[in-house]
């Protein structure tokens, strides 16, 4: 889906995931893994007592993913969002019900973080270069900038739930569901799995993932937080989990510097510039992985303090990493400190 998020491995470093070798079978643990939206995914589970045929889980896997990359990919010319894209017309275009689902979240989060997450965004990630085009000679200047602003902002866009439809107040205005696609598609295969019967599990799509039930040995998961470092990948913090889904949003991989400035791939749909603020990474925890994945999304846009702000005000567990001159400064809210302590227990 974007190229930005394909260059990003969202900041995690999954310690679990020992093996990348497709039906490996390990102290009773299988490890399966593919490709999809331009990333890979993995699946470490313990069968239990269910009999597993790896390689029709491996199938049905495959085939669910395809069929969401086929509804959403921007890169795919025959997708519902690349047809919606291209239609030049403010009359309401049918979508599927999971195409509406994705949509309808995307808004609820663009609402509740005043437009921090915006899936109209794309046209402004490209014109600063971390779009599937290359990247102009120059900076854009303040005309490009305002023409953009005029054709992107969630308000624009309409949904309708049923029959599904949706429609565009701007002619110009294009979606990109790269920043929650890959959660909702997490969310989609854990649900498959829990009907297979599997209920010890850790799935990871581009580092995004549900973590459900216990390792092999009876410990909880484990999961590493990578440091925010451009050149070297390092272990800040490892987190032990069950029960939840994770995403994080990292702003210190995909950049570039011109005359001395440092150009960030997050942009602030209300200036429609590159953020600029001290936070370096955001780690989620929500039960669903696409809310987790936009919220994520959202508070790197938002900075350190206004997403403080949010994630007090709303109960969101969320870890940041922010610089402070040259050290790493953490912060936990009080409801991902509640969750860490709860599920030790």
């Amino acid at each position: 889906m974007k190229r930005l998020l394909l260059q990003l491995l969202s900041g995690l470093l999954l310690l679990v995931l020992t093996s990348a070798c497709q039906q490996k079978k390990t102290s009773q643990t299988l490890h399966l893994n593919g490709a999809t939206m331009g990333t890979t995914w993995s699946l470490s589970l313990l069968p239990g007592s269910t009999k597993i045929d790896t390689a029709t889980l491996q199938e049905k896997l495959q085939r669910r993913l395809d069929q969401i990359n086929r509804l959403m990919s921007t890169y795919d010319p025959d997708s519902e969002i690349s047809r919606f894209n291209q239609r030049e017309s403010t009359d309401w275009f049918t979508i599927s019900a999971e195409t509406a689902e994705v949509i309808q979240l995307s808004q609820k989060i663009s609402s509740l973080t005043a437009g921090a997450f915006d899936i109209s965004v794309g046209p402004l990630v490209e014109l600063w270069g971390f779009g599937a085009r290359e990247r102009q000679a120059h900076i854009p200047n303040a005309e490009q900038i305002r023409e953009l602003l005029a054709r992107v902002g969630y308000t624009k866009l309409e949904l309708h739930e049923d029959p599904p439809a949706v429609r565009k107040q701007v002619a110009q205005l294009q979606i990109d569901l790269s920043a929650v696609a890959k959660g909702y598609a997490v969310d989609q295969l854990a649900d498959l799995l829990k009907q297979q019967g599997i209920s010890n599990f850790l799935l990871e799509i581009g580092g995004e993932m549900q973590v459900v039930g216990r390792r092999g040995d009876g410990s909880l998961w484990r999961v590493g937080i990578e440091k925010p470092q451009e050149d070297s990948r390092e272990v800040e913090k490892i987190l032990h989990l069950s029960g939840t889904a994770l995403a994080t949003s990292g702003n210190y991989r995909n950049f570039y510097v011109e005359d001395g400035q440092r150009y960030a791939h997050t942009i602030d749909p209300a200036s429609g510039k590159p953020i600029r603020h001290k936070l370096a990474s955001v780690t989620v925890l929500d039960p669903d992985c696409a809310r987790a994945d936009a919220l994520a999304t959202a508070l790197m846009v938002m900075g350190e303090e206004q997403g403080r702000v949010l994630v007090e005000k709303n109960r969101i567990a969320a870890y940041f990493l922010i610089h402070e001159k040259e050290a790493i400064i953490e912060y936990s809210s009080p409801a991902f400190l509640a969750f860490m302590d709860q599920v030790k227990q």
